[in-house]
């Protein structure tokens, strides 16, 4: 399996260097040939292609640092596809400052940008074809890699059903050992072939590609004899831990000092200088956000003083970042009513409390716009989970698991749950595990993201009201 692996790796590498020299070439020729352009003629032919003998190398180098020559049975295609738009797009970054630095003024910028389109595109074309057939080889048998469970549990059956919807991975699961479950139990087409002591007869003969751990909890006092068996004989290993009712999210793990800790959650945002990168976002969309929608606003305050008596801004209690309270801004929608009336109930569908201009505000989210001064103060960003008043964060805490953890980030105007349609009266469960989503998986782009997706489909919806 490593053999057919490195064969993979250097087919793929043969394929790159193909497909990087075709860009550059028709790169060249669409440029030279097809467009017209007396400014960018003065090199020669030689010298444009010459720049090859540093630009392969450099890239393919880009290509090894962002992981595009691992196993495509664990790599996606967004991810492949990320990484290669990510890796030509620094290449093209030094190849400017290179020529930058020589002052060659005559080297086309223009065709530069040309390759950097065609070689992504033809390198996802490419990397897709090779991996349909890469995938039909494992659904016929070809290149699989054979496993054993050790231990009967749930991780196993989980593990099983996953890579049974996932027949390109090319694994196939032979069999598992355990000590508790009858030997011929079947589960899905895998049978339990004996006990985990027979892990001495399997795998001296080598027949066995992996061996994947995947102990109930109440055995995990056998995992160090397990380990030692499998790295006697050198098969890879790998440990699927039973924990997914304790640890339901994505641990991570860190090194102290030798001693392996596993993190419960991984939280992007904890890292300082994400925090100082999504702050300065804020800072700069807030601020543009301010001007671009002041027009609107001023509208809104208008017909919101024309309309109704009471005041313009509605101001309401919410628990923002690390459980602290904070003071929530809103275009005011509904008639003034008593505090202790407006704590005792949702808004609902119909409201009479809701006035006639509110309700348009509400269904187009005008009148969450004064949260954009909460966004520049700090108590808000422009993404993250949506806050909630404290006497509903009570109750949530105690009837859904995890709820809390959404406190972790600074609450936003809009959220991966909103543009996903849970806003309003929805499953808080389902909100839940969007904020959650979000909290573990933050990037700048999909901040980026949420943001052209409310413009899209998150400032009207049909559960505002």
């Amino acid at each position: 399996m490593d053999d057919n692996q490195k064969l993979i790796n250097r087919v793929q590498l043969v394929l790159d260097v193909c497909v990087i020299t075709l860009s550059y070439f028709l790169a060249w020729l669409i440029q030279f040939e097809l467009i017209v352009d007396e400014t960018t003629g003065k090199l020669p032919f030689s010298t444009y292609m010459s720049a090859l003998i540093f630009l392969i190398p450099g890239i393919l180098l880009l290509y090894y640092a962002f992981n595009l020559y691992t196993s495509k049975r664990i790599q996606g295609r967004r991810l492949e596809l990320g990484n290669i738009i990510k890796a030509n797009g620094i290449a093209v970054l030094v190849f400017f400052a290179t020529i930058y630095l020589m002052r060659e003024t005559d080297f086309s910028r223009n065709m530069i940008f040309i390759f950097f389109g065609l070689d992504v595109c033809l390198e996802t074309l490419v990397r897709n074809l090779f991996r349909m057939a890469l995938m039909n080889n494992w659904r016929r048998g070809i290149n699989v890699r054979q496993m054993v469970l050790v231990g009967y549990s749930r991780a196993a059956e989980e593990y099983i059903d996953r890579i049974n919807q996932n027949p390109q991975w090319g694994l196939k699961v032979r069999g598992i050992l355990d000590d508790n479950v009858e030997r011929g139990t079947m589960y899905k087409g895998v049978k339990v072939i004996g006990r985990i002591e027979n892990l001495n007869v399997i795998l001296p003969f080598g027949s066995v590609d992996e061996i994947a751990i995947t102990l109930g909890l109440s055995e995990y006092y056998k995992l160090e004899h397990i380990v030692a068996l499998c790295e006697k004989s050198g098969v890879h290993t790998k440990f699927i831990p039973d924990y997914n009712n304790i640890i339901p999210t994505k641990p991570y793990t860190e090194d102290l000092l030798g001693l392996p800790v596993i993190n419960i959650r991984h939280v992007p945002l904890s890292n300082p200088f994400n925090k100082m990168v999504k702050r300065a976002m804020d800072l700069v969309g807030g601020t543009m956000a301010l001007i671009v929608f002041s027009p609107i606003m001023l509208v809104a305050a208008i017909l919101i003083k024309l309309t109704s008596p009471g005041p313009l801004i509605f101001k309401q209690e919410r628990v923002g970042l690390h459980n602290k309270p904070f003071c929530m801004y809103k275009f005011r929608s509904m008639e003034v009513q008593k505090e202790c009336d407006e704590k005792a109930c949702w808004t609902v569908r119909n409201d009479p409390r809701v006035t006639g201009i509110g309700k348009f505000m509400r269904r187009t989210s005008i009148d969450e716009l004064p949260q954009i001064f909460n966004v520049l103060k700090g108590d808000m960003s422009l993404v993250g989970p949506r806050p909630e008043r404290p006497q509903f964060v009570e109750k949530f805490r105690e009837e859904i698991p995890r709820y809390m953890v959404k406190h972790q980030v600074r609450p936003g105007m809009t959220g991966w749950a909103q543009v996903n349609g849970y806003r309003g009266d929805t499953s808080i469960r389902k909100r839940i595990d969007c904020d959650l989503y979000y909290i573990e998986n933050w990037t700048v782009g999909m901040d980026i993201k949420i943001i052209l997706l409310t413009f899209f489909k998150g400032f009207v919806n049909k559960n505002a009201y």
